[in-house]
């Protein structure tokens, strides 16, 4: 039988390479986005709305025994505080916390049940280090690695494992767009921006969508049995410098 995945915004970016390479590896995904996919089982929903998260994932698990949670929806904001709004703000949370806190809520009773389960919440090398014109997504991404933390501990008596995955600087649509607003903001060429932004990374290279797939496929994997409440950077090295 095969094990069963559920992953939010998985049809596009690094959630997409997820997507596929969980598929690969012979899960079924249910994929929960706003935006059509192909990859996966694909559940219309919009994260910001908790009853629909909910209802959706108690739907799948009353047919399924779901063994990994991904919870990867996510929006990118560049600002500083004082050009923050309070829409944007709730904005910014309402996707990307509050849309980890629905979904965690959701699956929790029956992996409670099950006694099993790994939680994967994606979060950002910003919940290590502060970036400029960031406050709002940096203060998401840090929400995120604190709800990792803190589901792990409160749930590992039920054999269930929450980790946060820490990406740096990945080449994904989400990236061209931050580069894109940049640029039409500033007059930058996008092309030296880019290069900039590659030659930042201990490596000399932006990460790859599917390089943070195989890292979560490893935390969803029994191999990783022992790791909970961890923050995995993926970074290039980027914050070690």
């Amino acid at each position: 039988m095969k094990k069963v995945c559920v992953i939010t915004g998985g049809s596009s970016g690094i959630g997409l390479s997820i997507v596929k390479l969980f598929v690969e590896n012979d899960y079924h995904v249910f994929n929960l986005d706003l935006s059509p996919s192909s990859e996966g089982e694909f559940c219309p929903c919009d994260v910001t709305n908790i009853s629909q998260v909910t209802d959706i994932i108690h739907g799948i698990a009353d047919k399924y025994i779901i063994d990994v949670l991904i919870s990867n929806a996510g929006v990118h904001f560049s600002a500083t505080i004082e050009n923050t709004s309070e829409a944007d703000l709730d904005r910014v949370f309402n996707i990307n916390v509050k849309g980890a806190y629905a979904a965690i809520k959701a699956v929790l009773p029956s992996m409670k049940v099950n006694k099993h389960g790994a939680i994967i919440l994606m979060s950002s090398d910003q919940a290590l280090i502060a970036k400029h014109n960031s406050f709002a997504y940096n203060l998401s991404k840090s929400a995120l690695a604190s709800i990792a933390k803190t589901t792990a501990l409160d749930y590992a008596g039920f054999n269930i494992r929450a980790n946060a995955v820490c990406p740096g600087t990945i080449e994904t649509p989400l990236y061209h767009q931050a580069i894109n607003n940049y640029c039409e903001k500033s007059g930058a060429n996008k092309e030296e921006v880019h290069q900039e932004e590659a030659n930042l990374q201990p490596l000399q290279r932006l990460g790859q969508p599917e390089e943070v797939a195989e890292l979560v496929l490893f935390l969803a994997s029994d191999k990783a049995k022992f790791i909970t409440g961890s923050l995995q950077v993926i970074d290039g090295g980027y914050t070690t410098q």
